[in-house]
């Protein structure tokens, strides 16, 4: 989880806080000091309100079934390269109704 978030830091650069729910991934001793070392502050949902986290349940539900349900893979290389195009396709060409059927990516610019 460490080395992804810090990827994601790499790219995006380092936030405030950073909103989970309350894995056992976000809840390691490694990754709370971690977090703490790096001045992040750890804003976790609520034990059984996945709501507060609606946008990443719902990213991991689509996921789940365009992806993992719908795909028989022979290796972690196999699944990283069907995700990495499905990732691409999610933000960049797939519209939502809402707002305006813009794509994720689209969204952040205008927003």
């Amino acid at each position: 989880m460490i080395e992804i978030v810090e990827r994601a830091i790499e790219r995006y650069g380092k936030p405030l806080k950073i909103r989970t729910d309350n894995g056992p991934e976000f809840r390691s001793k490694r990754f709370l000091l971690w977090m703490k070392n790096k001045h992040i502050e750890w804003n976790r949902i609520q034990k059984g309100k996945p709501q507060q986290n609606a946008i990443i349940e719902r990213f991991n539900k689509t996921h789940r079934e365009d992806v993992l349900d719908a795909n028989l893979f022979y290796s972690i290389e196999q699944a990283n390269e069907v995700t990495a195009k499905w990732v691409d396709e999610y933000n960049h060409e797939r519209p939502y109704q809402s707002p305006n059927y813009q794509t994720p990516l689209m969204q952040r610019r205008f927003s």
